[in-house]
């Protein structure tokens, strides 16, 4: 994987003859303390840490910055991170490449006027049209400290993740197979966005593509083996709805693949799929060189709907198994993963996988059910995170494993984790959890199998979704919440109402903050039909991604003290802060437009 560095610049004070000798060691501590501030606590998407590098020289005046860039133009730096204790001179000093995203961390101290130059360069970057993320700490520290507070910890780990992310996006593929699923407008690929906001390439890749690889047997044999074997020891099957069914001539005439020959089919589409986004070295060795080399993919989707599963299994459990955080080969990288090709909730996948290290969840925002509502076919109340009413998320069968939240913390509670904290204990749980369903064959009339689960532990998440609006482009919505354990009886009632076959999370969204005044609301103001959802309170985490990618922010519920977007963004408004997001990423304009 593409490893994206941060790249550490300390700018000091250039007069020589005494003040910049007497900076150079605490100027260059402060590079150094934030290097390992990233690097122990930051991770990519594949689990090595975040690598850091920092300037062969502190940063006096223009000719040492020049040495800084050809430097970093060398080390893959996506962002840059200025730091200083003390006055410099800005516009002499400060990163003008217009590829690289910015922050500057100024030290509070009043002997060492860090501050003052963080004040200097940051109205020196608005001018110039470049947004920079300013860190300042509420404390004022010691003259020669060079530790960090806690406050400022965050933001630069916050802008340091935020754009990891770009640059792991950059240059990558999404790879569509197949075309739009059912008119979903989420499905209809919108090529200038993931080009210019995202910097990511599209490829198609017709649904055909799979059958000719399972029919000519493009895929590893030996590891097909594995994966059968897996299979049939882990994915136990769950309630059949057809049993018992009389279905008309125009559902049994389409069952191509026989019942006894569907785990085959469905195990060889998940192994051709991976190896369509990202290749395979085992099909070089067989001969099919082409194949081998794989789309550079980092996040995908598959069409199905209706052109496959009118007659061929779904394509459930190969969009459960990518998104999951484990596979047959054992704990493995998620990846963001779209049923009915919906690019849209695929890149809001993405954008929460980049976030937190964990498997997204994909999910049809399905259905609001007040207190009142629940208490009239149920008898009961809700009670707990779930007391304002609750939103049913589930879809057909593809949300990942993880999402079962049989993994266990510390504490012994259940939990969603970063792919590479799973035990082999967490996946074996997580397996029994799931079972897998018969398609109903009225709707899938090809068959396949589906992940049903309910998510078993209250955890906090966000649910994320990107939209596309005619006349502003690319927006992103973000609600934090919690999921929900419900009383089983009231569980079964409402769940058994929708097909009983799918996997379900109770989502409580957190109400009273931002503009999440009822969960009602939340469900009214979705932008769309799916949302995509992952463990922890990261809305913070999106708004500073969405700032560095100038995609505004509709619909959130984040505390606005948590908040941390480009300094510049303060001169297009304040009093209105969703106002002032809008207006920015308007004037500034996609990333690599």
């Amino acid at each position: 994987m593409n490893h994206p560095r941060i790249g550490i610049r300390p700018t000091i004070d250039g007069r020589w003859g005494g003040v910049r000798e007497s900076l150079e060691a605490q100027t260059m501590n402060m590079a150094k303390s934030a290097a390992k501030l990233i690097s122990e606590n930051l991770r990519y998407p594949d689990g090595e840490p975040v690598e850091v590098v920092i300037s062969p020289t502190t940063i006096g005046g223009g000719g040492e910055a020049a040495i800084c860039e050809e430097y970093f133009a060398k080390e893959n730096v996506v962002g840059t991170l200025t730091v200083t204790p003390c006055w410099c001179y800005g516009t002499e000093t400060m990163d003008l490449n217009p590829n690289t995203i910015k922050a500057v961390w100024g030290f509070n101290g009043t002997e060492r006027p860090g501050a003052v130059y963080l004040a200097a360069v940051m109205a020196a970057y608005a001018q110039r049209g470049l947004p920079a993320f300013s860190i300042y700490g509420t404390e004022v520290q010691d003259k020669d400290g060079s530790g960090i507070t806690k406050d400022v910890e965050k933001k630069i780990l916050d802008f340091a993740r935020a754009a990891v992310g770009v640059g792991i996006m950059k240059n990558k593929s999404y790879v569509n197979i197949g075309a739009v699923s059912m008119g979903i407008a989420g499905s209809v690929v919108n090529v200038d966005f993931l080009q210019k906001y995202l910097g990511m390439r599209t490829e198609w890749v017709d649904m055909t593509e799979v059958l000719r690889r399972i029919n000519l047997e493009i895929y590893d044999p030996e590891e097909y083996k594995k994966a059968l074997a897996w299979v049939k020891e882990y994915c136990k099957e769950g309630y059949d709805t057809n049993a018992g069914k009389q279905f008309p001539e125009v559902i049994t005439k389409s069952r191509f693949v026989p019942d006894d020959k569907q785990w085959e089919f469905c195990v060889k589409h998940a192994l051709i799929v991976r190896d369509i986004l990202y290749g395979n070295p085992k099909l070089n060795d067989l001969g099919w060189h082409e194949e081998a080399l794989g789309r550079n993919a980092i996040a995908g989707g598959f069409q199905g709907q209706r052109m496959w599963t009118d007659w061929l299994p779904n394509a459930d459990f190969t969009e459960a198994i990518m998104a999951s955080g484990f596979n047959w080969n054992g704990k493995k990288m998620p990846t963001p993963f779209a049923t009915e090709n919906d690019t849209l909730n695929g890149v809001a996948m993405m954008f929460g996988w980049l976030s937190t290290g964990k498997a997204p969840i994909f999910s049809d925002v399905r259905t609001y059910w007040s207190p009142e509502a629940v208490k009239r076919v149920s008898g009961k109340e809700l009670s707990g995170y779930a007391k304002n009413g609750i939103i049913h998320l589930i879809n057909s069968g593809a949300s990942c494993l993880d999402a079962s939240a049989a993994a266990k913390d510390e504490k012994g509670n259940g939990t969603m984790k970063e792919w590479w904290n799973l035990t082999e204990a967490d996946i074996k749980a997580c397996c029994e959890a799931t079972d897998w369903c018969r398609a109903n064959y009225e709707y899938f009339r090809g068959g396949g199998f589906s992940s049903h689960f309910k998510t078993a532990a209250e955890m906090p998440v966000t649910m994320i979704r990107v939209n596309i609006v005619e006349g502003v482009g690319p927006t992103l919505q973000v609600i934090e919440g919690h999921t929900c354990v419900l009383d089983e009886a009231v569980h079964k009632t409402l769940d058994e109402r929708t097909d009983r076959t799918w996997p379900t999370t109770w989502f409580a969204p957190k109400i009273g903050v931002g503009a999440a005044d009822s969960v009602y609301n939340v469900m009214a103001k979705w932008g769309a039909n799916h949302g995509a959802t992952v463990e922890g309170h990261v809305g913070d985490r999106l708004l500073t991604l969405a700032s560095m990618l100038r995609i505004p922010v509709a619909f959130h519920n984040v505390e606005e003290e948590r908040i941390f977007r480009p300094h510049s963004f303060n001169g297009f408004g304040t009093a209105d802060l969703e106002g002032q997001d809008y207006r920015a990423c308007a004037y500034y304009g996609p990333l690599y437009k």
